[in-house]
């Protein structure tokens, strides 16, 4: 019989809000978190271009089973138009694709903002991470391919114009659903106000749940490494972390016994019964004494384990 290759580093789970600086990858910083932490495992909630900052959910460990409710969540974004020029890739980064001298009024621009709020079709940009065919967007275009994408619905919640500091730019506050494209959003408003768009900058301020006041700078965490001792470093990081359950608060949660808990870690359902039993649900989260045990479905006076957590 085989025996089983003992998993690296440390069984931390947690969730840890990084501040991603600009030019640093949503992989890499992931990479360099968990190296930091000495994770056996870790993942990130939706990806934050190089030329981005701002929020960077990552999960360490166990975490990484709630990763999903994180994807699905509201996100909002600060963003920089700068008008006059499309590019390759709808930022900074790409090259001028068309250009235009003409420059929008504000209130052309406040006129154009409802057309692109409720439930609106979006073209991704060709440097994107959508598969076509089984190949990454970016790759083919990097390669010279052009590849036709075919449109998506997305949801903007609110796009609110902030300022225009001069005629070259606009700053804008949106707040949208799982697969927006913010620089999308930039390329089709220069399209539509006849000047051309792209994005200038670039910063996520919330992730659902996760606040603002919850993120924490890179530079933070890298200057812990002048702890010497191990242990005194790593629990010095761990302060950051978030408990893993606090991804789930769109979730009804219920309390559990230890006895229940036990069967709930082997896969069982539990029944529950009683005036005080929680109601039918589809997803529901269970928890022991303020812990996260187990999400799963409420039905027919009983609790469906799907996805278990250790204690």
């Amino acid at each position: 019989m085989a025996r089983q290759r003992k998993k690296k580093g440390r069984a931390v789970s947690g969730w840890l809000i990084l501040d991603k600086p600009v030019d640093f990858g949503s992989t890499e910083a992931v990479s360099k978190i968990r190296w930091l932490f000495k994770a056996q495992k870790a993942g990130h909630a939706g990806t934050l271009d190089p030329l981005a900052s701002g929020m960077l959910p990552i999960a360490l460990g166990e975490a990484t089973k709630t990763v999903p409710y994180v994807m699905d969540g509201r996100k909002v974004y600060r963003f920089t138009v700068r008008w006059g020029e499309e590019r390759t890739t709808d930022d900074l980064e790409g090259a001028v694709a068309r250009s235009s001298d003409e420059r929008p009024a504000e209130d052309d621009i406040r006129a154009l903002l409802p057309q692109y709020t409720g439930v609106i079709e979006q073209t991704p940009p060709q440097f994107s991470a959508v598969k076509i065919e089984g190949n990454r967007a970016y790759d083919l275009a990097r390669e010279g391919e052009a590849v036709e994408i075919p449109p998506r619905e997305v949801e903007i919640h609110r796009l609110d114009l902030v300022a225009c500091p001069d005629a070259d730019t606009a700053v804008f506050d949106v707040e949208c659903g799982k697969g927006t494209y913010v620089r999308a959003l930039a390329r089709d408003m220069g399209r539509d106000l006849g000047c051309f768009g792209h994005i200038a900058a670039l910063r996520r301020t919330y992730v659902a749940p996760f606040d603002e006041d919850e993120m924490v700078p890179l530079d933070d965490l890298v200057a812990l490494e002048a702890i010497e001792d191990e242990g005194e470093r790593l629990a010095a990081l761990d302060e950051y972390l978030i408990d893993t359950g606090e991804a789930l608060a769109v979730l009804p949660t219920f309390a559990v016994s230890e006895q229940q808990a036990q069967r709930l870690r082997c896969g069982n359902p539990i029944l529950l019964r009683g005036r005080d039993a929680p109601l039918p649900a589809d997803e529901a989260c269970a928890t022991q004494n303020g812990k996260l045990v187990a999400i799963g479905e409420i039905a027919q006076g009983e609790f469906r384990p799907r996805r278990v957590f250790g204690g």
